[in-house]
């Protein structure tokens, strides 16, 4: 027996099903006669325990199993009968009243239905697509940052300037009282690189391996630690050690260590100046796609499912209490990371999927199958094998799934972007990048 789902909210659903027992006890007592055949009793051989005795020990069990199933079986059979696209899980409520019902066991199913889609004028989408050019300058920029990150040090004993690694040994205390990360011991400082603040540089250029000294600095006001910031500090600083630098230079030896076998630097200028190129490449795509799905988003209205968020906040703070433990080193069991802290990123997310999940089914936006191939072949480039790579992921359906949500996240942004408001603006390439003039954008693999 079933009724009309009752709305409870705008997509929260309530639906009222009644199970009759004689089904119920039918079930149990098949599965009771398929358990004895096998299940063994004292005093009885196997398949020759009576079904009393049988229902005495398991029967609560199985009557559990057996109502569990009914009423998944009939809230799924109601639901295609009521056409209802239940999006989530059901809580299952069972109905207890003063007076129960003694031919049918009743329950209701809470849940939600996915939201009618509503999708805006994507025409009035606006998309500024950068338009940048990989440079010699950028070339340039980019063999100097990897030379640089190839520097040694050699211990020196004149007095520390620009440029010196430094070992030092330091304590700070405000108004008389270390304070948290105030000390250090054998702690590195390369002057010059502003990675610590202009007062502490100063105090350690011209000092030399043994020297000592005690100076005040005054944290700013704005010091991302804020139980010191806007204090005066005061440090008794001792020096280690002064490290020389030594930059490799440009020629066949530093070539070498690239993998370029001609040791010829035109190669590597080359080499260095096609993987710039790609990351451009791939930089445009991907400001390009956050602009197309972010427009598609707020060209759409509808509710979004609670319950699909809940799951979604609960895989998102599974991966970062993971990453923290893997990449940080931070025991799980010592975490208390709110679900709250990912709910919003989670609603955007699961918006954003049924958005595209729309589109897809009206548009025709499927993924191809030369689409999946072509994407899972260039993935698997960066593989020694390539070709066991691609072999490896066509050998089971659910490897290909992330290519295939790749894939129609693409015809997506295609599908906007032929309808949208496109403007290419230039922009200079390390502007694009995010980085300052000063650095460089070092290629993936090549850091």
């Amino acid at each position: 027996m079933q009724t009309p789902p009752e709305t409870l909210g705008t997509l929260e659903r309530r639906l009222t099903v009644a199970v009759p027992i004689a089904e119920i006890e039918g079930g149990v007592k098949k599965r009771l006669t398929r358990l004895a055949r096998t299940v063994k009793l004292a005093g009885f051989r196997p398949g020759k325990a009576p079904l009393p005795m049988l229902d005495r020990q398991y029967g609560p069990q199985v009557r559990s199993d057996v109502i569990t199933e009914r009423v998944q079986t009939s809230f799924n059979d109601a639901v295609r009968a009521q056409n209802l696209r239940v999006a989530g899980s059901p809580r299952i409520e069972a109905h207890r009243g003063e007076e129960p019902a003694t031919d049918a066991l009743e329950f209701s199913a809470v849940f939600e239905i996915y939201p009618d889609v509503r999708i805006g004028d994507v025409t009035q989408i606006a998309i500024a697509r950068p338009r940048a050019e990989v440079t010699t300058g950028d070339v340039d920029r980019t063999l100097d940052v990897l030379r640089r990150q190839r520097t040694t040090y050699t211990p020196v004993a004149r007095d520390a300037r620009t440029g010196d690694r430094v070992r030092v040994d330091f304590t700070g205390a405000i108004d008389g009282v270390e304070f948290p990360g105030g000390q250090a011991k054998n702690f590195p400082i390369i002057l010059g690189d502003a990675r610590m603040l202009p007062e502490f540089e100063t105090a350690v250029t011209g000092m030399k391996a043994g020297d000592t000294e005690a100076f005040e600095l005054t944290f700013p006001a704005d010091y991302h630690g804020r139980e010191v910031a806007g204090k005066t500090a005061r440090f008794a600083l001792s020096v280690i050690e002064v490290e020389e630098a030594h930059v490799p230079a440009l020629d066949t030896e530093f070539v070498n260590a690239f993998g370029v076998a001609s040791g010829e630097v035109d190669d590597l200028r080359k080499e260095v100046e096609a993987n710039l190129r790609l990351e451009l490449k791939r930089k445009i795509e991907a400001t390009v796609k956050s602009q197309a799905l972010q427009g598609l988003r707020r060209h759409a209205s509808f509710a979004v499912p609670k319950s699909l968020v809940e799951s979604e906040a609960q895989i998102l703070r599974q991966r970062a209490i993971a990453n923290l433990r893997e990449q940080q080193n931070v025991k799980a069991e010592g975490l208390d990371v709110s679900l709250d802290l990912f709910r919003p990123q989670a609603e955007e997310r699961v918006a954003l999927g049924l958005i595209i999940a729309e589109l897809v089914r009206n548009e025709n936006l499927q993924a191809k199958p030369e689409q999946l191939k072509a994407l899972v072949t260039e993935t698997a480039q960066t593989y020694e094998q390539p070709e066991a790579v691609v072999r490896w992921h066509y050998e089971k359906a659910e490897r290909l799934r992330d290519f295939e949500a790749m894939v129609l996240e693409q015809n997506v942004v295609d599908w906007i972007v032929a309808r949208a408001k496109v403007t290419d603006e230039a922009i200079a390439f390390e502007q694009l990048m995010g980085r300052s003039a000063g650095d460089a954008v070092v290629p993936q693999g090549m850091a």
